[in-house]
């Protein structure tokens, strides 16, 4: 039986990974879970999971559920206490706090040798050159659970690296996929949050409606595989059935399907590199009437573009662009500024603050407190 944590249990991924692991209540002991604020959830998962302790970011709201919980466990407070959680001895930890937040509690789980369920992109996108170079030091394996990238490795299993000639990541292509881009100043966050096939948390959701998402797994992919930005495709693919693929040096391509079920790359990097058994939905191949493809559009879609040029620059570049990217969805997802302003604050944060070179954890940082304040400056003026 293995030891797991999940950061970010109240979270769609912490959720779903609760259930994952339901299933097969004898393979885990499940020692934290952890939330910045959402204690009327974590009670319902304290009670439903039984957890050995939990930790929660926010001041208030620990202090709220300490007067009236009935849990009997240890239960830790603030980023301390995150860190704490990631760094107690687990086998797994289940990576799936929202944005910059995760880079530091899954540094501290990866110097304690735990294996890394990274449902957390923004760790990577931010300081992926230091979070894998921490993970080559301490022996430690990073399984991403983007279903694109889980594909990426399931395709990539017994093959040399060498071989690869390119990876190809496919996108839905979000709810605006064929919208004028001159309508976009009059999309609102709910018509955003309607994804047309995954299930999944506010902030990523929206990612996935301006493909910044698919920019960010560009990013994610070069780390993970080792792979050049040249290397790296994104195709665009509606039905979300295939999620990934892989071309070889003698054009064959291999690729992985399936529904889409976030359910399935969690129990993959859970149980890796076992497939477990499991009573997900199966995919009927007679009822698929057609898989398409299109490139996808860059001038509509532009942050794809920026996570492709931050990606080339290096430095700083990619944690101002995660950064900016935060806050803007924010504003957004708070009806505070347009779905057009969060590319413009982006592309405006990227060409006003300085890049830095070879940075260390402490320049990241900085650079990412830097790019929250000017994005804050920006959107404030809308």
């Amino acid at each position: 039986m293995k030891t797991l944590s999940i950061l970010g249990s109240t979270g769609s991924i912490g959720s779903q990974t609760l259930d994952v692991i339901s299933r097969n209540r004898n393979d885990f002991t499940l020692k934290y879970l952890t939330t910045n604020s959402r204690i009327d959830i974590l009670e319902k998962q304290i009670q439903t999971y039984s957890p050995i302790s939990v930790a929660i970011a926010n001041e208030k709201a620990y202090k709220e559920f300490c007067q009236s919980t009935t849990f009997k466990g240890t239960i830790l407070c603030g980023d301390e206490g995150i860190i704490q959680a990631a760094s107690d001895n687990n086998d797994i930890v289940m990576s799936s706090l929202v944005g910059f937040s995760g880079v530091f509690p899954t540094l501290a789980a990866i110097r304690a040798g735990s294996t890394i369920a990274l449902a957390n992109k923004e760790t990577l996108v931010s300081a992926g050159e230091i979070i894998m170079k921490e993970a080559h030091i301490h022996n430690t394996s990073l399984l991403a659970v983007d279903s694109e990238h889980s594909a990426i490795l399931q395709s990539i299993v017994g093959e040399n690296i060498e071989d690869i000639e390119k990876i190809i990541l496919t996108a839905s292509g979000g709810p605006f996929r064929t919208m004028d881009k001159n309508l976009f100043s009059s999309i609102k966050p709910e018509d955003a949050l309607k994804h047309p096939n995954w299930t999944m948390g506010a902030k990523i959701t929206i990612d996935s409606a301006t493909l910044m998402n698919k920019g960010f797994e560009v990013i994610e992919a070069h780390w993970l595989f080792s792979m050049p930005a040249e290397k790296i495709d994104v195709i665009i693919h509606p039905q979300s059935i295939i999620h990934s693929m892989v071309q070889f040096n003698d054009g064959s391509i291999k690729a992985q399907l399936g529904t889409p079920d976030m359910r399935i790359p969690i129990a993959y990097a859970l149980y890796y590199p076992r497939h477990a058994q499991f009573d997900f939905p199966r995919l009927d191949f007679s009822m698929l009437k057609n898989l398409t493809f299109e490139q996808p559009n860059t001038d509509t879609f532009p942050c794809l573009r920026f996570a492709y040029d931050c990606l080339k620059r290096g430095g700083t570049a990619p944690a101002i662009l995660n950064a900016a990217n935060e806050i803007a969805v924010d504003y957004f997802l708070r009806h505070a500024c347009s779905f057009t302003d969060i590319f413009r604050c982006i592309e405006t944060a990227l060409n006003h603050i300085e890049i830095i070179d070879n940075p260390s954890l402490n320049d990241i940082s900085d650079a990412d407190k830097e790019a929250r304040l000017f994005a804050h400056s920006l959107l404030k003026t809308v």
